[in-house]
């Protein structure tokens, strides 16, 4: 471990030590040695604030700019702190817009009051769940790669970094001799999940199926290069929900399990090309039962502590339960915790019984979906919830609460 003072003086009445000699923290280390400086100084301030401030955050699709940072800031007067967005892929076949939720790069973004009004009428029908593929219109492809997607995501990303957002990426990936465009079945591939002979091709060094993943995961490492010469660090949290049971890499338990392919990426970024500016957020679902939602254990897919900066859980219909809350800070052990994704945003009640969660963020245009405008603006004008106003980072990447 490494030993690092930072003041911040906070409007609670405590304080948090930094450049003070009496009350020194010691930082649990990042788990690749080689990071660089403005990456472990990120990772410091996540220690630094867990279990006592939160970290607003909210996602934006690829290629579409700040579009919903932009709704959160003309609602709330307030900018989150965290911006996220997705590495993404294109998607063909009719039923495309039945996965507009992620917001591939060459669908065009839904209008949201359209979404609530369907929402509406679902609920007066005593139904429950998202709109089904028929609810949604054709589509219409919007005429962009992704690759240029990809570059106008980059641009948008050094242009927020710059006001002092802390980036967060992530990366729903056609399965890889899938290539992209894919139909959505190749990412959300349940009931067809890669059988045990399809996965360990996968992890077998030369094999047609594991060169295809190395071209797909050298594209995206191109662009966290490029953020790397930028010194821009990365919460960096791929093949999320891997607990799950809905996408191509969920549901393998087990050292033969998901573990595998997490140490595989990890050691192609670090060892072949040199990404040092990645803090590595192992994202799981909440560990539920819900029919279509199901979740098997957290520690089922779980690559280890050695590979794992930060543990984080996507929640969803509100199921901030709070045995899983427990659950993720026994396997993580100190390490801090994230909401990875939220529907709902966390309480400040929620936030105040579960006070270990560094960030949250939420998904694109859900966030105005599943809750109210009133219910946003009491949260971004909370104490407990740091917006960007409230942050400030030096030339060295040194992040500190105002």
């Amino acid at each position: 471990m490494h030993i690092r003072s930072l003041c911040l003086t906070l409007i609670f009445g405590f304080s948090l030590c930094a450049h003070c000699s009496a009350d020194e923290r010691k930082y649990i280390p990042l788990i690749n040695p080689k990071a660089t400086p403005a990456t472990v100084n990120l990772y410091d301030f996540l220690q630094d604030i867990q279990g006592k401030l939160t970290l607003s955050g909210q996602h934006n699709f690829v290629g579409k700019g700040s579009a919903f940072t932009e709704q959160l800031e003309a609602l709330t007067g307030k900018s989150p702190v965290v911006w996220g967005s997705d590495f993404s892929f294109t998607v063909k076949g009719d039923d495309a817009m039945h996965f507009q939720h992620a917001g591939p790069a060459n669908l065009p973004t839904i209008d949201v009051e359209r979404v609530r009004a369907i929402m509406a009428e679902r609920k007066k029908n005593g139904l429950q769940g998202p709109p089904p593929p028929g609810a949604f219109p054709k589509p219409e492809f919007l005429d962009i790669t992704l690759a240029q997607a990809r570059a106008k995501t980059i641009d948008e990303i050094k242009a927020r970094h710059a006001k002092g957002h802390i980036i967060t990426l992530m990366w729903h990936a056609c399965f890889p001799t899938d290539g992209t465009p894919c139909r959505g079945e190749s990412v959300w591939a349940e009931g067809h999940l890669p059988t045990d002979a399809q996965w360990d091709a996968l992890m077998t060094d030369g094999t047609p199926l594991n060169e295809a993943w190395k071209k797909s995961v050298d594209e995206v490492a191109s662009y966290l290069e490029e953020l790397q010469q930028a010194n821009i660090p990365v919460l960096w949290r791929p093949y999320h929900e891997m607990n799950g049971e809905w996408f191509w890499w969920g549901h393998k338990k087990g050292e033969q399990g998901f573990k595998r392919l997490w140490i595989m990426m990890y050691d192609r970024f670090t060892k072949i090309h040199k990404l040092n500016n990645l803090i590595w957020v192992w994202d799981a679902n909440a560990p539920r039962s819900v029919p279509g939602e199901r979740g098997i254990p957290y520690e089922d897919c779980f690559p280890g502590a050695e590979y794992v900066d930060v543990l984080a859980s996507d929640i969803y219909r509100n199921d901030y339960k709070p045995s899983h809350y427990d659950q993720l800070l026994a396997l993580g052990n100190g390490k801090p915790v994230a909401l990875g994704e939220v529907g709902e945003l966390p309480s400040l009640e929620i936030l105040k019984q579960q006070p270990e969660w560094t960030w949250f963020m939420s998904w694109g245009w859900i966030l105005f979906l599943s809750n109210e405008p009133d219910r946003i603006k009491a949260i971004y004008n909370s104490d407990r919830v740091l917006t960007l106003d409230r942050i400030s980072v030096d030339k060295d990447g040194r992040y500190s609460v105002k």
